[in-house]
C-alpha cells in the first residue's frame, strides 16, 4: 500500500524470514560466522538463545544458506517430535528409506549412512528449531545420536536454536549428560537504542529505498520502548508506521505515528530492557570471527527516490550504530553522514583501569609500536591522524608475529575515518592502553573496513578470557568478540 510512496519494491518490515533481509549488526553477523567455523571445524553441540522474535529462525535460513560446500544440513523445523519420528525425520534428511523399521534397525542404517558420508569428506549437521518445545526423551536421543563416531570424530555435528526455557530445561538433573556435550553457546541479544535506526534503514535501503532517514528521534525512542529491542516487533511497529505516515501524506515517521501503529499493535512503551545494562552485557557473545563479514546488502535498486522533507535538526546527526554510545564531541555533532548498518563507531571514555591479562598475553606483543611517518611529524594535517597511522601499522606488524593467534575485537567499520578513530585513540592513550591496540584494514561488505583489536593471544581460548579483563569502560561501550589470525 505505502511502497510507491516511499519508493519501495518490496515491503521491508515483512516478520516472515528473508534472508536478504538479514541484518549482521548487533553481533548478528559474528554469531553466524561463528556457527559456521563450530559446525566445520570443531566438536561438541552448540546452543543458540534468544527472546521471542530475537531473529533465531532468520540467523538459522541465514546459516543453511552459507554452510560449505562439504557440510550438509537436516532441518528440523517442527521440534515437537517424538523420540521415532525424530529418528525418521533425520534418517529422511540422509535420503533413507526405512518405513516400519524397528528403532534399533534405524540407528543401525543412521550411522552407516554418516559414516558413508564422512569417507567422502562430508559433515552432516543437524539445526533444531524452536528446541526447547522438544521433549526431554527426543533430546536424550539427539545426544545418543550425537555419540555416533567412527575412529576418533564424531559423525554428527548439532545446532540447537532456542528460547531461553531451553537453558532451564537443560538445567534438569535429567538432561546433565547433553548438557555436559554443549561445547559453544551464543546469545541472541536485543538491538540496542544505539544501533535501531542503522537496523530500520538498513531493511529500508534492502527493500529498494534511496533518500534520506526518516524516522526522527521521538519515534526511534518510542519504537525501542516498545519492542524492547525484539526485531519482530521492531518489524511490527515499523511497518505500521510506514502506513500511518502514508496515510498522513509524509515521508517523516514521527512520534504521533509510531502511536498509531502502538494503538494498532496493542503493545505499550514500558521500562524496557534497555535501562538493565546487565542483561545487555550478559549475553556477550564468544563468536570466533574466521571468514570476515559477507556482502548481505543488497545493491540499490532502479527506483525513484521520493522527494522528503529535510528531517528535523536532531536526525540530522549521525546516529550511532551497533553497541556504540554518542561521541560527546563537536566533531561528531557536525556530521550528517549515516553510517553503514554494520559499522561502529568509538564511544568516548571518560575513566577506567587498564586491567590486561599479562599472564596469557605474548610476552612484549603490546609492544609492537610502529613509529610516527616522517610526514605525520612535519605535517599538521596528518599530525591529526599519527596515532592512527602508528596504530595501523602496529596492526600489520602483528600480522607477522608467528606467535599471534587470536585478539579480541572491540568493533570493527566497514568504512574508514581516520579523524574518528584518531579520538578514541587518544583516549586509549590516557587511560594507558594504547599500546594494546591495533588496526586492521578489512573488506566488509564488500567496502574497505577497519577491524580495531585489542591485545595479542597465542591461543583462541586465551583471548577468549582476556575478554574478562578489558578495562570497564571497553566492556560496557563494546560487545566484544574473540579476533583468530
Amino acid at each position: 500500500m505505502y511502497l510507491e510512496h516511499f519508493g519501495l519494491s518490496e515491503q521491508p518490515f515483512r516478520i516472515t524470514p528473508v534472508t536478504v533481509f538479514f541484518f549482521s549488526g548487533a553481533n548478528r553477523g559474528e554469531i553466524l560466522d561463528a556457527l559456521i567455523y563450530s559446525i566445520s571445524e570443531v566438536e561438541g553441540i552448540i546452543k543458540v538463545s534468544g527472546e521471542v522474535g530475537s531473529g533465531k529462525t532468520m540467523l538459522c535460513r541465514m546459516l543453511l544458506e552459507k554452510l560449505p560446500e562439504h557440510v550438509e544440513a537436516i532441518y528440523l523445523a517442527n521440534p515437537s517430535l517424538s523420540r521415532e519420528e525424530m529418528l525418521y525425520a533425520i534418517a529422511d534428511g540422509l535420503g533413507l528409506n526405512i518405513n516400519g523399521e524397528r528403532v534399533g534397525i534405524i540407528m543401525q542404517n543412521i550411522q552407516n549412512k554418516l559414516e558413508e558420508r564422512a569417507r567422502d569428506g562430508k559433515r552432516v549437521v543437524v539445526l533444531v528449531d524452536e528446541a526447547h518445545a522438544m521433549p526431554p526423551e527426543t533430546l536424550e536421543e539427539l545426544r545418543l545420536i550425537y555419540n555416533l563416531q567412527m575412529g576418533n570424530a564424531k559423525l554428527i555435528q548439532i545446532v540447537l536454536f532456542g528460547q531461553p526455557e531451553l537453558n532451564a530445561k537443560l538445567d534438569q538433573p535429567n538432561m546433565r549428560q547433553l548438557k555436559d556435550r554443549i561445547a559453544h553457546h551464543f546469545h541472541m541479544q536485543p538491538l540496542s537504542r544505539n544501533i535501531l535506526e542503522s537496523y530500520l534503514m538498513f531493511r529500508m535501503r534492502a527493500a529498494g529505498y534511496h533518500g534520506p532517514n526518516i524516522f526522527s528521534q521521538g519515534a526511534l525512542k518510542l519504537i525501542a520502548s516498545a519492542s524492547e529491542g525484539l526485531m519482530r516487533r521492531v518489524n511490527i511497529l515499523a511497518d505500521k508506521s510506514l502506513l500511518a505516515a502514508f496515510v498522513d501524506d509524509t515521508y517523516y515517521i514521527k512520534p504521533e505515528h509510531v502511536q498509531a501503529a502502538l494503538r494498532d499493535s496493542e503493545l505499550n512503551p514500558s521500562a524496557s530492557r534497555f535501562g538493565n545494562k546487565k542483561l545487555l552485557l550478559g549475553g556477550a557473545v564468544a563468536a570466533v570471527l574466521l571468514l570476515g563479514l559477507a556482502a548481505w546488502w543488497l545493491f540499490a535498486r532502479p527506483t525513484a527516490p521520493p522527494t522528503a522533507p529535510a528531517a528535523p535538526a536532531p536526525s540530522a546527526a549521525v546516529t550511532p550504530p551497533d553497541h556504540a554510545p554518542v561521541e560527546n564531541s563537536a566533531s561528531a555533532k557536525t556530521q550528517t553522514a549515516t553510517p553503514p548498518a554494520s559499522s561502529a563507531n568509538p564511544p568516548a571514555e571518560s575513566t577506567a583501569s587498564p586491567a590486561g591479562n599479562q599472564k596469557t598475553k605474548i610476552a612484549n606483543a603490546a609492544a609492537v609500536t610502529a613509529p610516527a611517518p616522517a610526514a605525520a611529524r612535519s605535517s599538521p594535517k596528518v599530525m591529526k591522524t599519527v596515532l592512527f597511522d602508528q596504530r595501523l601499522e602496529a596492526g600489520k606488524l602483528l600480522l607477522k608475529q608467528k606467535t599471534t593467534i587470536a585478539s579480541i575485537q572491540l568493533y570493527y567499520n566497514n568504512f574508514i575515518n581516520p579523524e574518528r578513530i584518531e579520538g578514541f585513540l587518544k583516549r586509549a592513550d590516557k587511560l594507558g592502553v594504547l599500546q594494546e591496540i591495533y588496526l586492521l584494514p578489512a573488506k566488509l561488505g564488500g567496502k574497505n573496513g577497519i577491524r580495531v583489536l585489542y591485545g595479542a593471544y597465542p591461543s583462541v581460548e586465551q583471548a577468549h578470557e582476556g575478554i574478562k579483563d578489558l578495562p570497564e569502560r571497553y566492556k560496557k561501550a563494546f560487545a566484544a568478540s574473540t579476533y583468530i589470525f
